[in-house]
């Protein structure tokens, strides 16, 4: 009796063993559930960004940051406005703008490298976009912080971020309340230059014409009524005179 126990429990002791076994190598041959970073997919997931997400899709901005992150230790930082954000611009906006200007309209949403939110409070501003760089008229962005508030300055709207929808040390996706609009498409054009004054052509006229004692602008003086008899008239007389006397 006491054999039949020893060897069940043997028995007993050898199959947990080799299912302790299995469960082993079943776990470690199981795929890491995350996939590559696709940007379009976060914000599908969040909801309340079909707008931008359709800005990334058109501009093909979507595929260049997810090829980014998949093969680059780079890092970036996404602000995505709301529908809301995109229903507060004036109608017929985002239509109006050629290809290239969405395109510099999405890059400027976008920072080449990863800023967490407490990063904010120690940046330099300006900070550089993917649209441009620092300098002006290059597509740059201001950030202010104010305890664990961010806002973000464009020089035409300032946004606050409201919320953080994505971060893994490599991606990071806020949430912020305006569309960011950029200087170089949204600023009012400047007012044209005024036209130089024409230049009236004045006929030059002589001293004597400007005087206030001349009857006329156009007036022209006559000498010889004013003095009676020319100098011509005189010498004309006085060689007469003298070829009579010397006839005579």
């Amino acid at each position: 009796m006491m054999s039949y126990l020893v060897f069940s429990l043997s028995l007993l002791l050898i199959f947990l063993h080799c299912c302790t076994l299995t469960l082993v190598q079943t776990s470690a041959a199981a795929p890491a559930p995350s996939g590559p970073t696709n940007i379009t997919k976060i914000l599908e997931k969040a909801g309340q960004f079909t707008t931008f997400i359709r800005l990334l899709k058109t501009t093909q901005a979507g595929d260049q940051i997810n090829t980014q992150l998949n093969n680059s230790n780079q890092g970036m930082t996404v602000f995505a406005p709301t529908d809301n954000a995109f229903s507060s611009l004036k109608a017929g906006t985002l239509n109006s703008l050629s290809s290239q200007q969405q395109v510099s309209l999405v890059q400027f949403h976008l920072l080449p490298n990863f800023i967490s939110i407490s990063q904010f409070q120690t940046v330099s501003n300006p900070l550089r976009t993917q649209a441009g760089d620092t300098g002006p008229g290059d597509f740059p962005l201001n950030v202010t912080t104010l305890g664990n508030q961010v806002n973000v300055s464009t020089g035409i709207v300032d946004a606050t971020v409201a919320n953080t929808i994505y971060t893994d040390g490599e991606l990071a996706v806020y949430q912020v309340d305006k569309v960011l609009q950029p200087l170089n498409i949204f600023a009012s054009p400047s007012p044209a230059t005024a036209p130089a004054p024409a230049t009236l052509n004045l006929k030059k006229k002589s001293p004597a014409a400007l005087s206030p004692s001349s009857g006329s602008d156009d007036a022209v003086v006559d000498h010889s009524a004013a003095g009676g008899v020319s100098v011509h008239g005189v010498a004309v007389l006085g060689l007469g005179g003298f070829l009579f006397m010397f006839w005579l």
